[in-house]
């Protein structure tokens, strides 16, 4: 299982924070970097100058949203991010929620799943420098985008129900959650994606769970806090469905709070059900560096 860490909070949101943090990161030997895509920075953008000054960190978007950008667009986009990092960017997209989508940018989230598979048709193709030929009743492209530097740029779709699953299992290369414990993982998200991409006749799909962590030996002294940082996922239909699954009645028993002896138990737990990246994100309560130094320090001694 490879570490990762998530970005664009406190300092981190603005870009000298972000550039700054992702070459510290890149040199203690993280393997990768994660940044969502809401109303700050252009994710996509953000990374790709991020690649130009870091030398081997892997960079990703957590995630992009589809409705908002053509699959052309978008995968061409992703593409002249792949040259600006060297190989090293991930595109993950997903659909954002109703409340974005509508409230915000006045685009209809009718027919979400339906959406996807037909976006990810072009977009999965257009990703690998192939050919696009696609009539749908939502899309229609026809084309070839030839970014000559890069092959291919890896894809993993944020997938949290059935049929999204089967979606991204189908076209995509993983999935990457968030507000999705491990007993959801373990018993919905990885069996049925990687049903689906057995049946495309597809590798084993890649496994990155976004997970906030925090060194703190109390959490109970900390979980109004956390439970008032984290309320609007509680709030937002795709997570409340994921942490019902997981038995969690606030968004607080999502988190990874602990002492470093729970908190090492949980990192295994997530190695051995079958996640591939684990995607740390660092909680405003206990000491963040220290958490970070312990990760760090997870990270190395089961790489070893």
């Amino acid at each position: 299982m490879k570490f990762g860490l998530n970005t664009g909070f406190g300092v981190e949101a603005t870009f000298a924070g972000l550039l700054a943090a992702a070459k510290r990161y890149d040199a203690m030997g993280f393997d990768s970097l994660w940044i969502a895509h809401a109303t700050g920075q252009d994710a996509i953008m953000a990374m790709a100058l991020v690649g130009r000054e870091t030398s081997r960190i892997k960079l990703g978007t957590a995630v992009v949203p589809t409705y908002t950008r053509h699959p052309l667009l978008m995968a061409q986009t992703a593409l002249t991010a792949q040259v600006a990092c060297n190989g090293r960017f991930i595109l993950g997209v997903g659909l954002s929620h109703k409340v974005m989508i509508e409230g915000m940018y006045g685009i209809s989230f009718d027919k979400p799943a339906k959406h996807m598979r037909e976006y990810l048709q072009v977009l999965a193709p257009a990703l690998r420098n192939e050919k696009v030929a696609f009539d749908g009743e939502l899309y229609k492209a026809h084309g070839q985008l030839t970014v000559e530097e890069t092959a291919r740029v890896p894809l993993v779709v944020a997938a949290l129900g059935d049929r999204m699953l089967e979606i991204a299992g189908t076209y995509a290369d993983g999935t990457i959650t968030w507000m999705t414990g491990p007993k959801t993982l373990e018993s919905h998200i990885i069996p049925k994606i990687s049903k689906a991409a057995k049946a495309a006749g597809k590798p084993a799909p890649r496994i990155v769970a976004g997970v906030p962590f925090a060194l703190c030996p109390d959490k109970e002294a900390v979980r109004e806090r956390l439970d008032r940082g984290l309320k609007m996922y509680g709030q937002l239909p795709s997570y409340r469905a994921m942490l019902d699954r997981e038995g969690s009645v606030n968004p607080s028993d999502f988190t990874c709070v602990g002492d470093e002896k729970e908190i090492r138990a949980t990192i295994r737990r997530y190695r051995d059900l079958g996640v591939t990246d684990l995607n740390c994100t660092l909680l405003g309560v206990g000491d963040r560096e220290e958490t970070l130094q312990f990760l760090a320090s997870e990270m190395k001694q089961m790489a070893a």
